[in-house]
């Protein structure tokens, strides 16, 4: 799995339309997790938080509803967007779906190039940067499909390392990354690396911020990582 490739996790109970779904999602360039109830779900969000999740309201046990319902009230789950499935078409199931807080509702049966755009328009909220929008932050602009960089009237050069953390920063500023969060989006899960490179790296990113000088802007949170901002 590619650390630039967006995450989806699909909890889905019927396995034909689960992996449908996640062959879809796969063709559309995310990555792709799979969970066929709500606990393997909040399970699959504990080990590896995912950008989007595209969960079925009507499971056994513990229903998407649920799922959703537990997801929004923890700090570290509650700003992924939720787009909720679910055969139930009347208004009072949809406004219940939205009040739980799912953030779109997708009657079945559905289409799946409409499902398709509304993840993509979901994840242009979250993750910007993978679908080609220009991140700004004060005198600083990302443009993420020509991998260009600029500070004022300056562009910066920075390596792909440099360049992935600082779209992580820009999409989210304000945000404290902790080392592992940045290896874990910047480097992928798949890769091993000492929690150190993170350091290294930051280095060279304030290095290449302020090559025109100005003032740093990536912040050193002592005990948990760095912010932008």
């Amino acid at each position: 799995m590619s650390a630039d490739q967006p995450r989806v996790l699909v909890v889905e109970d019927e396995p034909a339309q689960r992996e449908v779904l996640a062959y879809n999602l796969e063709a559309e360039g995310f990555a792709v997790s799979r969970a066929q109830n709500g606990e393997e779900a909040l399970l699959l969000v504990d080990e590896d938080l995912p950008d989007i999740i595209v969960l079925d309201w009507m499971m056994p046990n513990l229903s998407g509803i649920e799922v959703c319902r537990r997801l929004k009230i923890r700090p570290e789950t509650r700003s992924i967007p939720v787009i909720m499935l679910s055969a139930r078409s009347e208004e009072v199931d949809r406004v219940r779906g939205l009040e739980t807080g799912a953030d779109d509702y997708v009657i079945k049966p559905y289409s799946v190039l409409e499902l398709m755009a509304r993840v993509r328009s979901q994840l242009r909220r979250v993750r910007p940067s993978t679908v080609g929008q220009q991140l700004e932050f004060n005198d600083i602009m990302l443009d993420s499909e020509s991998h260009k960089v600029t500070r004022g009237k300056n562009e910066l050069k920075l390596g792909p390392t440099e360049f992935r953390l600082l779209s992580t920063f820009m999409e989210k500023p304000g945000r404290v990354w902790s080392r592992e969060q940045l290896l874990d989006r910047v480097w992928g899960r798949d890769i091993y690396v000492d929690t150190r490179t993170v350091d290294v790296h930051i280095g060279r990113l304030r290095k290449a911020l302020t090559q025109f000088g100005g003032d740093d802007p990536v912040r050193t949170v002592r005990g948990a990582g760095y912010a932008l901002g």
